[in-house]
């Protein structure tokens, strides 16, 4: 495994992930009450013994270096690390990060010095938990250049995403990157014995956007002015290189969206949920930070998550997730909702200086109802306040101090919403 240098790719402003992704890079936020989105393809490397993880991002990525620095620390003897590379400007290199493939072409100077034999590229803002060393098996019995995972989807699913075409022995003959949905892309329908659906519906191989490359075969496919792996380095590849098809049949979901990441978040909180956060066998890893157990005072919570260092007092909670350090106050009542939770406790002298401003603390206030929304970190929502209930403003847009995206109100980090407000 020592052969293989993994590589997260952090993405660009993550405008899709928007007002999330304001003041953090999109690998940096938050999910599932305490993890980070980049703990998933960091957990997926160590899980299968990876242990010379680079994360490349340009945008935003203070939050995300202190995330890396405080969570992935390898002993000395493992010659193992987590090492954030962000863009930067050199004599050969004045510009930022154009497409995927350019982030590996400008660090090659960094990357060269591991000696590699493979090079592992992972997307940062994915949801799945893959056995990595059965890919890199099948990778190295294939006598591939190049191996791409991929998984089958709906043809809805197919607009936005990479398609692929494969023979009966996995090799691709065909990519086609984000169809739209009216092309017409019969011909990549997946075969009858790679379905999932057996039913007869239409189903296509996708790319997860995670590829395997031989070190020679990466330096050949980036010798160009190329910068996009998926619309120009893999549809040019395979005209000149072996390219096989790693045919992934596990849980997997694209989390680069408003409406799939809270999507995805929720599906956590359901009595069997396709990604078992609970599975000790492959566990994901985050940053430990011995806070206290989740105090529940005369609360009744139904289907949902209660994070770390949480303290929730006579309130309704249901189909939610209660993120870090969250403080719910008696007769909140929660329903269909992501809470970040807080960075901090807030102390008694802040306490008083807040109540002398008339102003609402940290967490959910006495008597608040909040539905269908997301809460971002240190987010002061005040006494009374009714998000998501009334039908004021539903129209998607950004309204000053909330968002709403696909019918999800986004209240934004560090937001303050004074007691009584109507959302």
């Amino acid at each position: 495994m020592s052969e293989v240098l993994s590589i997260v790719l952090g993405g660009g402003k993550g405008t899709r992930l928007f007002p999330l992704t304001k003041d953090r890079a999109k690998p940096a936020v938050p999910f599932g009450g305490k993890y980070r989105l980049v703990d998933i393809p960091i957990s997926n490397c160590i899980n299968a013994n990876l242990r010379q993880i680079y994360v490349l991002t340009q945008f935003n990525s203070a939050s995300l270096n202190l995330h890396i620095a405080q969570t992935f620390v390898f002993d000395i003897y493992s010659r193992g690390f987590v090492e954030i590379l962000a863009a930067e400007q050199t004599f050969e290199h004045t510009s930022w990060f154009e497409g995927t493939a350019d982030a590996i072409r400008k660090n090659f100077i960094h990357f060269r010095t591991q000696n590699p034999s493979y090079y592992l590229i992972l997307s940062g803002d994915q949801l799945y938990r893959m056995n990595l060393r059965d890919f890199i098996k099948q990778h190295e019995e294939s006598g591939a250049a190049i191996t791409i995972a991929c998984t089958t989807v709906s043809r809805e699913e197919a607009s936005q995403l990479g398609i692929l075409k494969v023979n009966k022995s996995s090799g691709i003959t065909e990519f086609l990157e984000k169809p739209g949905p009216d092309k017409d892309i019969q011909d990549f329908r997946a075969p009858p014995e790679l379905k999932r659906d057996k039913n007869g519906k239409d189903e296509y191989l996708a790319s997860m956007g995670i590829y395997l490359f031989n070190a020679a075969a990466m330096e050949e496919c980036l010798n160009n002015e190329l910068t996009d792996f998926g619309k120009e380095i893999i549809p040019q590849s395979i005209n000149k290189l072996k390219v096989n098809a790693y045919l992934f049949d596990g849980y997997w979901e694209d989390i680069g969206t408003i409406k799939s990441f809270y999507e995805a978040n929720l599906e956590l909180t359901t009595v069997r949920p396709r990604f078992d956060i609970y599975d000790e066998s492959m566990p994901i890893y985050t940053h430990m930070r011995a806070l206290p157990p989740s105090k529940m005072n005369f609360s009744n919570m139904n289907q949902s998550i209660a994070s770390e260092g949480c303290i929730i007092t006579n309130a309704s909670i249901s189909n939610s997730i209660v993120g870090v350090r969250t403080t719910i106050e008696s007769g909140a009542s929660l329903n269909g909702v992501i809470c970040m939770g807080a960075d901090y406790y807030e102390t008694e002298e802040q306490k008083k200086l807040i109540d002398e401003k008339r102003l609402p603390h940290v967490g959910i206030g006495k008597g608040s109802i909040i539905k269908g929304a997301i809460i971002d970190k240190n987010a002061c929502i005040g006494e009374g306040c009714r998000i998501g209930i009334d039908n004021i403003n539903r129209a998607d847009g950004n309204y000053g101090h909330y968002h709403i995206i696909d019918g999800i109100i986004v209240i934004p980090k560090n937001q303050v919403l004074y007691p009584g407000t109507v959302i």
